[in-house]
């Protein structure tokens, strides 16, 4: 079955590879000399600092489990990253429209590399506080990087169709060819240097070090709203606000949580799904493998957001429907293969169909981040946009720790089944998104400021 792997690798390098070089002038956006310097800049940022995140991933587990923990202590160590991005992220957030995204920046840098630190002791309470660092980290990489560039963006006066051209490129190399040359990298600290588990981490630490000399030397500061001086409460209630009165924000959020819902979930799910009577899988490989599949998906993405022909609105309704469908296969797969009970071996057929379709389910990730993005750009206020962005991860990280904490009590196919009618709902929404039309934002959130001021009682002292 080791054919098969290489086959579809082989593959998927072919066909992300025609897709780039097959752009015509409709596939490509006319930009000016000084945006490109200003995005190239802000891709060797971003690439830098999804290497030292990358980096991490594949070995956290298996750090954890060196040091004698369990999969319950484990378990426990990973639902306090996620907890501490639902408490503490909207803080960060609002933290980051208010003292400045450039900031919020170099605080992420700082934050996650002391939590790459914390890696190197064996004590618990240390790693739990590494754990609660990484997912305050975590929340400013999702939202402040995106909310400076935003603001930067048109505030150099660029083209707000070039945007998109930066989120997808963003995610072609961030969160895919970074993520493949991070993994090999790792695999090659910690298996042919054997320099360790928390070696990747080191390196980590490195690339972000290097990251935040860049966004010193050569970002600008920019804010949300600086028009007065809010407590973080009343930034907060602005934007609870924001995201009430105006149903295009409350469901995109809806539509965010719900996809990356179960993508976190995926990534518990699919080794447990390709391996089901312990079969010896190449798990780099396949990972490798999904990385090309989501970079495929972002270079889809660029074709298709540089076309003014086409809404971002109107094609994500498909890319959900074939990611809701995707899922569907372990289920699909359980029901009409009859499972083997050996133990062992390589990957059976029935996996085999599942890999295409997990493949494709990545793609759909590659589809999502630029898009996402996009529509983040045009609907969410400037003047709060980190604060909302982190609104939107509550109810993400409430989903994954329940998941986390509940992963043994329920067989696989109903965790598929679960995240299948997750992502058919976002088509849902993105459908009712899509019906609502565009109607100016920055009327809305002046409305609501104003709405805002009228409820709130005069201070007299």
């Amino acid at each position: 079955m080791e054919i098969f792997y290489y086959f579809v690798f082989g593959a998927l390098v072919a066909v992300v590879a025609t897709v780039e070089l097959s752009k015509s002038n409709k596939d490509r956006i006319n930009t000016a000399s000084s945006f490109n310097s200003f995005k190239n800049n802000y891709l060797l940022v971003y690439s830098l600092m999804m290497a030292g995140d990358w980096l991490q991933g594949p070995y956290v587990y298996y750090l954890y489990s060196t040091y004698g923990f369990g999969k319950g202590e484990i378990g426990q160590l990973f639902i306090a990253g996620f907890g501490s991005s639902m408490l503490f992220g909207t803080i960060v957030g609002s933290l980051a429209d208010k003292q400045g995204r450039k900031r919020a920046c170099v605080t992420y840098c700082i934050t996650y590399i002391l939590s790459c630190i914390t890696k190197h002791s064996p004590q618990y309470r240390v790693l739990m506080v590494g754990r609660v660092l990484g997912g305050i980290a975590t929340s400013l990489l999702f939202s402040a990087f995106e909310s400076w560039l935003v603001a930067e963006h048109f505030k150099r006066g660029f083209d707000q169709q070039w945007l998109s051209l930066t989120f997808s490129k963003a995610i072609f190399l961030g969160n895919g060819l970074v993520a493949i040359v991070a993994g090999l990298f790792g695999n090659f600290l910690v298996d042919s240097l054997n320099l360790g588990p928390v070696s990747p981490f080191d390196a980590a630490g490195i690339f972000l070090a290097i990251g935040m000399a860049v966004i010193l030397s050569s970002w600008t500061e920019n804010y949300g709203d600086p028009s007065e001086s809010k407590d973080l409460l009343t930034q907060f209630k602005g934007a609870a606000v924001a995201i009430a009165s105006d149903e295009k924000i409350a469901l995109l959020g809806a539509i965010q949580s719900l996809f990356e819902g179960s993508m976190y979930t995926f990534v518990f799910l699919w080794t447990p799904a390709l391996s089901p009577n312990d079969e010896d899988i190449p798990h780099g490989f396949i990972f490798a493998t999904f990385m090309l599949a989501s970079m495929l998906g972002s270079s889809i993405a660029a074709r298709l957001l540089a076309r003014n022909s086409v809404k971002v609105e109107s094609y994500m309704q498909i890319v959900f429907v074939v990611s809701s469908a995707s899922l569907l296969l372990p289920i699909l797969t359980n029901f009409l293969i009859p499972p083997s009970g050996v133990k062992g071996g390589s990957i059976s057929f029935a996996g085999c169909l599942q890999l295409l379709g997990f493949c494709t389910f990545e793609a759909c990730v590659g589809l999502f981040w630029p898009s996402i993005m996009k529509m983040r750009s045009q609907y969410i206020p400037e003047e709060a946009r980190s604060t909302i962005m982190n609104f939107f991860r509550i109810p993400l990280n409430i989903f994954v720790c329940i998941v986390l904490y509940n992963v043994n009590a329920f067989p696989i196919t109903v965790m598929f089944g679960m995240c299948s009618i997750f992502l058919f709902l976002a088509s849902i929404l993105q459908r009712r998104l899509s019906a609502l039309g565009e109607k100016p934002k920055t009327e809305d959130w002046a409305m609501m400021k104003d709405r805002n001021a009228e409820d709130e009682p005069l201070n007299v002292t």
